[in-house]
C-alpha cells in the first residue's frame, strides 16, 4: 500500500533514498533467507512509527501486522496533534502503514507464532515463513477485556460511542452526559473518578455482581447488575430487581492484558502485571530485543507509541553504527 499524491511535486531525492534502501548489502544465514536489520512484531501507530525511522536510517526492516491492534477499532480521535477533526483509527493506520513503505519498510499482514534467537540472530516464524533480523522489536499491544456483548453489538455500540475505553482519549466528547463506569476493585474506582471531572452524572456498575460504594461525585446501583444490553442511542443496565437505568455512554474498565506471550517464551524480562520491561531507549534484558508501545508499562496513548518507536528505531540505529 503505498500513498499518492497526484499534486507533490517529485522528489529525485526521494529516488535517492529508494535506490540506497534497494542496494543496502544483506547477509545471509544458514537458511539462505535475508537477514534484515529489524523486524517488527505488530502494525499498530508504535510499531509503524519505528519501521518509518528505520527506513529513513536505510536500514532493511519488515513488519508483521496480524491486523487486530486497538487502534483500528478506534472510531475517531480528537486528541491526536495535527489531527483537530479526530481521524478514525484505520485512516490513521493507512496513512502511517503509506509513509513507511515509501521509504521501503516492507509490512506483511502475518500473525507471528514463535521468536527464538540463535547466536545473534533472531528466528521469527508466521505461518508463511520464517524471517531473519538482526534486532527485534515488539509491538504487540494489549487485549482489551470486554463486556459481555455480543461481537456485533460491542462494534457497533462503538462506532455510535456507546461504549468507550480511554477517558484520557475522549472523556472531553461525553461532558454532562449518562456515564456508566463499568469496572471491579481499585481500577474501577480511580476510572470513575478520573471521569467525574466531565460529568456530574457517572455511576459505577461492577462487572462481578456486587454493589459498588457511592463516593463524592460518583454514584452506584443500590442493587447488582443482572444483563446489561444496547439500543440505537443507549446502553441499558438492569438490575436483579428488574430496574432498568439508561446511559449515554459506557466506559470498560476491566483493565487489560499484555500480548507478551512471544516476550516470555524468548525469556524477556516481564513486569508483575506481564508487561515487557524496558530501560529509557525501550531496551529489554536481551541484546538486539526491543518493546515499544502499549506492550510496555506506562500511559496507553498513540503519541506515547510512537514517540517509542522513534526512541527504539534511533538506538538499533546507533547500536549498528557505533564502533
Amino acid at each position: 500500500m503505498r500513498m499518492q499524491h497526484g499534486n507533490a511535486r517529485h522528489d529525485t531525492r526521494l529516488d535517492e533514498r529508494r535506490s540506497l534502501v534497494k542496494l543496502w548489502p544483506v547477509n545471509k544465514d544458514i537458511m539462505g533467507a535475508n537477514i534484515k536489520d529489524c523486524i517488527i512484531i505488530g502494525g499498530g501507530p508504535a510499531g509503524l512509527t519505528a519501521a518509518l525511522y528505520l527506513a529513513r536510517f536505510l536500514r532493511s526492516v519488515t513488519v508483521f501486522d496480524a491486523q487486530d491492534g486497538r487502534a483500528t477499532l478506534i472510531p475517531r480521535t480528537r486528541n491526536l496533534a495535527g489531527f483537530p477533526e479526530g481521524i478514525a483509527g484505520p485512516d490513521l493506520l493507512y496513512r502511517m502503514r503509506g509513509h513507511a513503505e515509501l521509504y521501503g519498510a516492507f509490512i506483511t499482514p502475518a500473525t507471528v507464532r514463535k521468536v527464538e534467537k540463535h547466536g545473534q540472530v533472531f528466528y521469527v516464524t508466521t505461518g508463511q515463513q520464517i524471517a531473519t533480523a538482526r534486532n527485534i522489536i515488539f509491538a504487540t499491544g494489549v487485549f482489551n477485556h470486554r463486556p459481555p456483548f455480543s461481537r456485533e453489538d460491542h462494534e457497533q455500540g462503538l462506532l455510535h460511542g456507546l461504549i468507550r475505553y480511554c477517558p484520557v482519549c475522549d472523556a472531553y466528547e461525553v461532558q454532562n452526559k449518562r456515564i456508566a463506569v463499568l469496572g471491579n476493585g481499585a481500577h474501577g474506582a480511580k476510572e470513575a473518578r478520573f471521569i467525574s471531572r466531565y460529568s456530574p452524572f457517572v455511576v459505577r456498575i461492577p462487572s462481578d455482581g456486587s454493589a459498588a460504594i457511592p463516593e463524592p461525585g460518583i454514584r452506584a446501583l443500590s442493587t447488582p447488575m443482572k444483563d446489561m444490553s444496547l439500543s440505537e442511542k443507549e446502553v441499558i443496565v438492569t438490575v436483579q430487581t428488574g430496574e432498568t437505568h439508561r446511559f449515554d455512554t459506557l466506559y470498560v474498565a476491566l483493565e487489560t492484558t499484555a500480548r507478551s506471550d512471544m516476550a516470555g517464551d524468548l525469556n524477556l524480562r516481564l513486569s508483575q502485571d506481564g508487561h515487557i520491561t524496558v530501560d529509557t531507549n525501550q531496551r529489554t534484558n536481551m541484546d538486539g530485543a526491543y518493546a515499544i508501545g502499549d506492550v510496555t508499562e506506562g500511559l496507553d496513548q498513540i503519541a506515547v507509541a510512537m514517540g517509542q518507536g522513534a526512541i527504539a528505531a534511533t538506538a538499533i540505529h546507533n547500536s549498528m553504527t557505533d564502533p
